[in-house]
């Protein structure tokens, strides 16, 4: 088959080619999919992606011999699912690879907030020892509200449990009381939950019924002065009730690995240029700026993912779903939403 690879990266090539070349004619390409790029996948039987790319209806009927879409990514909110059903397209993701990769990553943000790092080092950089001003605070006995049970909830709960001596309370659609007295936490609702957490993690999937979960309504329940942390998808969060929250104090400190339009966020030279992406909000990217420009706020390039392990994972786990496919018994097919 021929398959075309977007969103790789050069190092990440010998081993597709290791794991497909012998039977399949690969393509790469380091860009995102996109209505601009089309005829690069003009051919393909198969296209694999990361979160970047969009295979919206428009993009999906323009690829004519398209019969699988391999997302390398848990999440596939940015593939038209009703679109590559009518086309009988199969979708596969990667439904299990980093989850105690990116608990790690969210513990790393509410340690560096917690412990006041970035401000530690740029002080220290500067050769400035002096401590004042830089208090944090003990996680042990705290309270982490985890808003999202699955596998990479879990792991922020055990880590919590296990490492610091948190209290943990979940907020899921779905309890499983075993879970929840093997690992230690209970289960609460969302409101109890921004209420009585000292810390709030987000790890639940993008839905239209999870968008803007934390908004200018709910954020108010926050109690006030708790840390909130972010490594699941940027639009789960409101920007602009976020910044209030931060102005008013009702928020100490965000940790974000994610942003809304985070995939636009440029220069502010370039802010304006004809190259934007039509179905950017210019307001959002600029209030992604202002953020970014607080020393109460710490953004990661959407990295929780990018560890060795996880991305060793997730082209292995890519390869088999292109693997059984072309042995007609697909896996990791995700559910159709119509």
């Amino acid at each position: 088959m021929k398959i075309a690879f977007f969103e790789i990266e050069p190092h990440e090539q010998p081993l597709l080619m290791e794991l497909l070349g012998k039977d399949h004619q690969l393509s790469f390409y380091t860009e995102p999919l996109t209505a601009d790029n089309l005829d690069l996948a003009k051919d393909a039987e198969v296209v694999s992606v990361f979160i970047y790319s969009k295979l919206d209806a428009a993009n999906i009927e323009k690829l004519p011999q398209l019969k699988l879409i391999t997302t390398r990514s848990m999440g596939f909110d940015h593939i038209d699912q009703a679109t590559a059903a009518a086309r009988q397209i199969t979708v596969c993701n990667v439904p299990s690879y980093g989850e105690r990769t990116v608990a790690e990553h969210a513990f790393a943000l509410i340690l560096a907030l917690s412990r006041n790092l970035m401000a530690a080092y740029e002080r220290t950089e500067k050769s400035n020892f002096d401590y004042h001003g830089l208090t944090g605070i003990d996680l042990q006995g705290k309270t982490i509200g985890i808003i999202g049970g699955g596998k990479i909830g879990l792991n922020v709960a055990r880590i919590a449990k296990n490492g610091f001596e948190m209290k943990v309370l979940v907020s899921d659609p779905r309890p499983n009381p075993e879970l929840a007295s093997q690992i230690g936490f209970t289960y609460s609702s969302l409101e109890e939950l921004l209420q009585q957490s000292d810390i709030i993690s987000l790890h639940a999937p993008y839905m239209p019924a999870t968008h803007h979960l934390i908004n200018e309504n709910t954020i108010k329940m926050i109690k006030k002065g708790a840390i909130l942390i972010n490594t699941a998808r940027g639009t789960l969060i409101d920007t602009k009730a976020l910044l209030m929250a931060l102005e008013q104090g009702i928020v100490s400190g965000a940790g974000l690995d994610v942003l809304e339009e985070e995939c636009a966020i440029k220069e502010e030279s370039e802010l304006l240029s004809k190259n934007l992406p039509a179905q950017c909000d210019l307001h959002t990217i600029l209030r992604n700026h202002l953020l970014i420009a607080r020393n109460d706020v710490i953004i990661t390039p959407h990295i929780a993912f990018n560890s060795r392990e996880a991305l060793d994972k997730i082209l292995h786990t890519t390869a088999e779903n292109i693997k059984s496919f072309a042995s007609a018994n697909p896996i990791n097919q995700i559910p159709v939403r119509k």
